[in-house]
């Protein structure tokens, strides 16, 4: 197995330009805070769709409003729900939260597992939310956050991986962070991620996405994840129904790149 070292060390087999229209494809463009408006929102999938990025992500009492502005195009629908960011919500109302957002159109689901819960041991429990989750969702994919900042240690990480991977279907996510946190997604992390999303298609064929969040904001981090997405899983790996970057500043730092490059 290749260290971390060493894949961040090899260069990707893609000129600059297309890398950057690559990594425009894979963002779901993000806003997730106390003040949104419908106005921003609206905003927001109008630049998605400028841009074409994978998805706009947005809280729940905006996913109808997300879903109408985006008709007509492959843009998702992406709401975090379930308690977010926090997880700190009892499972029933979490799942009431993701099945009201399903039933408001949403296309996608990102979820965050219950980190005390975990902490403390109780590791079927997390499991079992995660599959109440992945049930309550129903034909829509379900992204699980690990908050891998709070998990303390790649051992953690590694676990969290497994349980998450073990109770949703192929085509579903695992993300690193909520972007709320003081440590989000880092490239150790990742790799992590990656090699239990690994063993696991190497074990079963299933095949599970990966999803960085939170700090992603220009083409050289981005490309970061790239590389490590393609030197551990190769590059059928690379397309929007396996790999997603959670993000609000990313576009506009790849746009800046494409208008640089021109001159």
């Amino acid at each position: 197995m290749k260290t971390l070292e060493q894949i961040l060390e090899t260069p990707l087999p893609y000129s600059d330009a297309d890398l950057n229209t690559m990594i425009m494809s894979f963002i779901d463009l993000t806003t997730l805070e106390g003040a949104d408006t419908k106005d921003k929102v609206i905003a927001l999938c109008a630049k998605a769709k400028q841009h074409k990025t994978a998805a706009v992500c947005v809280y729940p009492p905006f996913a109808k409003l997300a879903k109408e502005q985006l008709d007509g195009t492959l843009i998702q629908t992406a709401c975090v729900a379930g308690a977010f960011p926090a997880g700190q919500s009892p499972i029933f109302i979490k799942t009431a939260e993701v099945s009201y957002t399903v039933e408001q159109g949403a296309d996608e689901v990102d979820m965050v597992i219950s980190r005390g819960t975990f902490l403390e041991g109780d590791y079927a429990t997390v499991g079992a939310e995660i599959k109440a989750i992945r049930d309550a969702c129903g034909n829509a994919t379900l992204k699980v956050i690990l908050e891998t900042g709070e998990l303390q240690t790649p051992e953690n990480i590694k676990l969290a991986s497994e349980i998450a991977i073990a109770n949703i279907n192929e085509g579903d996510f695992i993300k690193t962070s909520t972007g709320k946190v003081a440590v989000n997604a880092t490239p150790e992390a990742a790799f992590v991620m990656l090699n239990a999303i690994k063993t696991e298609y190497e074990k079963t064929g299933k095949k599970i996405g990966f999803k960085p969040a939170g700090g992603v904001s220009n083409q050289q981090e981005a490309e970061v994840y790239v590389k490590l997405v393609y030197g551990i899983l190769g590059d059928e790996w690379l397309t929007p129904k396996l790999f997603r970057f959670g993000a609000s500043r990313l576009v506009d730092a790849l746009v800046g790149a494409q208008s640089t490059s021109a001159y």
